[in-house]
């Protein structure tokens, strides 16, 4: 009984650890095609991060407006990284491949779908968990919305009533001082 104590302990101050990473982009996820994929790929960029559903009253206008941001300014200087959750209005049912299809045929999406999580409770994804913790927001629907910097770092959060609109003068400034800092480092 000690034995299975101990290491369950030892699991549990584990996921904790992984948790309490230093920024956003050292976590580890599992892209919409069951891949694992190293977030750091994005260090050096903007980030919006949003837990997406694909039958929800937001989608749509969420949706055509994050791919206009994701034309916009990306795929060098900032990126959308979508997250499908099912735990709000059980409004994304589909698996992986189909939402991932469904978004990329209906809303011409480019920018990355992952593989679909729980952001809050026991078992939320320990990204989000450190998204939540760092901006003191936790996700209550869909398309709740973090703002990472280059580093990483939560800049800010918006719950589903911001629309993306709203948001993109300050990603349009992050993203025109990016630019700006990179020039002038050539």
């Amino acid at each position: 009984m000690g034995t299975i104590l101990r290491a369950l302990t030892l699991l549990t101050l584990s996921c904790l650890a992984e948790a309490k990473q230093k920024d956003f982009y050292s976590f580890k996820v599992v892209n919409s095609r069951g891949r694992l994929v190293s977030l750091e790929k994005y260090r050096g960029s903007v980030s919006l991060v949003v837990n997406v559903a694909s039958e929800c009253g937001y989608t749509d206008e969420h949706y055509k407006d994050l791919q206009q941001l994701q034309k916009d300014f990306g795929p060098f200087h900032f990126n959308v990284l979508a997250f499908p959750c099912n735990q709000f209005g059980q409004q994304e049912p589909g698996s992986d491949k189909e939402i991932d299809s469904f978004v990329r045929r209906v809303y011409g999406v480019s920018f990355p779908i992952f593989s679909k999580i729980a952001v809050v409770g026991i078992g939320a994804n320990n990204a989000y968990k450190y998204l939540v913790e760092a901006s003191r927001k936790e996700p209550t629907w869909n398309f709740w919305k973090y703002l990472i910097d280059t580093d990483g770092k939560v800049v800010d959060a918006w719950g589903p009533g911001i629309s993306v609109k709203e948001i993109r003068p300050r990603i349009a400034d992050m993203v025109r001082k990016l630019i700006i800092k990179r020039k002038e480092e050539l």
